[in-house]
């Protein structure tokens, strides 16, 4: 059994519930999961865990969302090095087509900056948007959900990626 830091921001209340969903299925699977919203919770805890699911939407054309933009620098002074990360969001694919799921590539370049290792990278297919920050060798750099479009595609993608990320995690 290992233990999860699971962090996430929500403006909508989309990535939360994604994010508790989440928390329900690692927890089936015997990992105990510490749940933090960036909101009201200090990210300079995400130190004190080996492995990090953190949840982030891409809001407005392409923006951090208000409560990650407000511990954003926060960030800079974190080591990761040695933990194992897996990031998803939440996006607008018709909405914003030239920016869906910018913020998981930004949240995942920045813990990779600070030495984390990035997990749970999924595929594009079934989504339909020109560009992304959050696409890296054709992948998601993360759990792409579009709760505005697909919401009813949402509980089978929590459902495949969460034992993916268990597996690259190697719990």
């Amino acid at each position: 059994m290992a233990t999860i830091g699971l962090f996430f921001g929500s403006s909508t209340g989309n990535t939360e519930t994604a994010a508790e969903r989440i928390q329900q299925l690692l927890q089936a699977a015997g990992h105990e999961v510490n749940l933090f919203n960036v909101y009201s919770e200090a990210v300079s805890s995400m130190e004190q865990f080996d492995y990090l699911v953190l949840g982030i939407p891409t809001w407005d054309i392409g923006e951090i969302q208000e409560d990650w933009k407000n511990v954003w620098d926060e960030l800079d002074a974190l080591n990761l090095a040695g933990k194992k990360v897996a990031c998803f969001g939440q996006g607008d694919q018709r909405g914003y087509p030239a920016t869906f799921q910018d913020c998981i590539g930004l949240l995942g370049r920045k813990v990779r900056e600070r030495g984390a290792t990035l997990v749970g990278f999924t595929s594009t297919e079934g989504f339909d948007f020109d560009e992304s920050l959050g696409v890296e060798d054709g992948k998601f750099m993360g759990l792409s959900l579009d709760d505005d479009n697909q919401r009813e595609q949402t509980e089978g993608r929590i459902a495949a990626w969460v034992p993916q990320v268990i597996a690259e995690f190697g719990i």
